[in-house]
């Protein structure tokens, strides 16, 4: 497919299979290239020509002719049946077959005044023919509805679910979510317009291979989150924090944010040495060092490498740190919203690097002092004034 040595080489169809294997198994594009002999770029114009979508002949084992689908001589034996005049259960007992199985093969081919064994054997050949023209290329109505919404940025899911909702009964109008991701996808469909993948939330152009994952680059000594003790779930003691980073422009700044369960109080931790596991070690230890001992118990984060000195950590605060399941911002949903209630004060693309500790500070203690209804209109400062002096 790409020059090697000097002349051009195609890949056969097992170094294609191969390829595939190691892209589902979430191997680097280099170690893909050198097992298979070939450039990176061969391996990521392979991924690319398909969309990062698996072609369906590399997933799994060629597929056997199912039992459950009628054969040629049975449809032999319901054309005789029917010209008899026998009712449709006696012909599915003769055959062994469901009642239902051999009802539907009638009525989806004629009933039974048109039914003719050759030309139901031909449509079912047709309709398991793979692959097939997608419904978005055969309807020119329902692919200028899709193409529409996409450019009003909708996500896939939503214009299948619309769509659902506002043309109850006409099938056409009716696609599913997978499908209009497949045709933005695999350049070889053609059903949408390439370019509206840019309209993505995602804006890629391909899938992105989800595979298992090979235990390069984890973080030693993870806590799973699992393994936290209830109290912090039921948010009945103070002192358990949510935390994560919040990114600046291009990735160049970072503020570390941390939140307390069960009050809602903010954090706010510059990182002017950058958002290294060092960096950000030694600037979440000194903002829990500002804490009393009744507040200092746990930190959920998430799977970032920039705690991957969360044992260090733990010796010098005595927090216990504790990982959430990949790819779940949802096992951190206190301090998901607090960063959402942040951009109202550090927008997304903003340079965070001119920010001091006593800017972060002064922010903190504005938020810390907004009633929230989830705390009983109380503040989080009140709240945590509060849960203190209840330990205390």
């Amino acid at each position: 497919m790409r020059r090697r040595q000097g002349r051009r080489r195609w890949l056969r169809e097992k170094e294609l299979a191969e390829i595939w294997r190691r892209v589902a198994a979430g191997e680097p594009t280099r170690e893909i290239a050198a097992a298979v002999d070939c450039s990176m770029r061969t391996v990521e114009e392979v991924v690319w020509r398909a969309g990062g979508i698996v072609p369906r002949r590399f997933v799994g084992p060629p597929r056997a002719r199912s039992p459950l689908r009628l054969r040629a001589s049975e449809r032999e034996e319901i054309s005789r049946g029917l010209r008899a005049g026998e009712p449709l259960r006696r012909i599915a007992a003769r055959l062994g077959r469901a009642p239902s199985t051999v009802s539907r093969e009638v009525a989806r081919n004629g009933g039974r005044p048109g039914y003719r064994a050759w030309r139901a054997t031909a449509a079912a050949t047709d309709r398991a023919r793979r692959p097939k023209v997608v419904r978005l290329a055969r309807s020119p109505r329902l692919r200028a509805e899709v193409e529409r919404l996409l450019g009003l940025r909708w996500s896939p899911q939503q214009i299948a679910q619309r769509l659902r909702m506002e043309h109850p009964d006409d099938p056409e109008m009716r696609v599913a979510h997978e499908t209009i991701y497949q045709a933005l996808f695999i350049q070889a469909r053609g059903a949408l317009r390439r370019e509206l993948a840019a309209c993505l939330r995602s804006g890629r152009a391909r899938r992105r291979v989800h595979g298992s994952p090979t235990g390069a680059g984890r973080i030693p000594g993870m806590v799973l989150i699992s393994e936290r003790p209830a109290e912090v779930e039921d948010r009945a003691v103070p002192g358990h924090w949510e935390g994560d980073l919040l990114v600046g422009a291009r990735g160049r700044s970072a503020v570390a944010t941390l939140v307390e369960r069960r009050t809602r109080y903010l954090l706010l931790a510059a990182l002017p040495a950058g958002r290294s596991a060092p960096a950000v070690r030694d600037a979440l230890a000194e903002r829990i060092a500002t804490l009393p001992g009744q507040l200092r118990r746990s930190l959920t984060w998430d799977r970032g490498k920039e705690m991957a000195e969360h044992l260090a950590f733990t010796v010098e605060t005595g927090v216990a740190v504790y990982f959430c399941d990949p790819h779940s911002p949802w096992q951190r949903g206190t301090n998901e919203n607090t960063n959402g209630l942040l951009r109202q004060y550090l927008p997304k693309g903003a340079d965070l690097s001119g920010l001091t500790q006593a800017d972060l500070d002064a922010i903190a203690a504005e938020l810390n002092g907004r009633p929230r209804q989830t705390l009983g209109w109380m503040t989080p400062s009140e709240a945590l004034a509060e849960a203190v002096a209840s330990t205390g």
